[in-house]
Formats: structure tokens, sequence, C-alpha cells
């Protein structure tokens, strides 16, 4: 090959791209029963983690785009997993509260991270958050 650093197999950022597609892959079949999607589910979670929080808030903690989570948004409050209503100081703000259908699924959902664990039986747990670490450093670097 004239310009090996063309090369696929030479590119962090393939294997990051074939990585994210597997795991949500992966969270496909776990996520059915509950009939979520992954970036439903990432909602979801940050809602268990804080309920009643802005869409701002929502936004910056998943990460999630903007347009992206108003669809997202939408399914879930026509699924009955929570409601959008103002912030009762800012009327211009929003909040996300949970329904209690979405309060019940967090039961539900308390197995999925350990099945997805089991997915990646050649890490370790020291080697799982390394990896932690060293995404938070490129999603840092990125942002």
């Amino acid at each position: 090959m004239k310009y090996p650093q063309l090369k696929l197999d030479n590119q962090l950022c393939h294997r990051l791209y074939m990585a994210s597609n597997s795991v949500v892959r992966a969270y496909r079949d776990a996520l059915c029963t509950l009939e979520l999607t992954y970036p439903q589910y990432v909602v979801m979670m940050a809602l268990w983690e804080e309920d009643k929080i802005t869409i701002a808030h929502l936004l910056q903690k998943t990460a999630i785009d903007g347009g992206a989570m108003t669809q997202i948004l939408k399914k879930m409050t026509d699924k009955q997993l929570v409601m959008v209503i103002k912030d009762e100081d800012d009327k211009r703000k929003k909040r996300v509260k949970l329904q209690p259908q979405g309060l019940e699924m967090q039961q539900q959902a308390t197995a999925i991270p350990q099945q997805i664990r089991c997915q990646f039986p050649s890490i370790n747990e020291q080697e799982a958050m390394q990896l932690i670490t060293l995404l938070d450093k490129l999603n840092t670097d990125l942002a």
C-alpha cells in the first residue's frame, strides 16, 4: 500500500465505530423486552438517576443531539414512560418527568448491565475501568 496511514486496520476511529455498532447490537435483544431503543434506554438511565430534569440537563447528561432528543421524548411520551412539563419557576424551560410506567421499568432493567457485561468475557474488570478512563479522555479531547 502506498499510504499506510490510510490502511483501515491502522485507524482508531474505525475500531471505535465497529465497537459502538457492536455494543448497540448487543443491547438490542436485552432492550427488546422493555420495548426500548438504545437511545431511549440512555434517557431512561439518566432519568432514573435524576428525575424531573430540564431538557437542557438531559441533553448534557446523555450527549444526545437536540433534534434526536425531541423525537426520543415524543416516542417515550407516546409510550407513557415520561411526560414533558413546564418548569415551575421558569416557564420557558421544560422538564422531563418519569411516569409511573417509566419508574416501574427501572426494576425490569436492573439485570441489563450484567447481561451486556457478560458478552465481553475477554475484558476483565480492571481493563473495563481502563477502557472507561480512556474513552472519557477521548470524549473530553473531542468535545
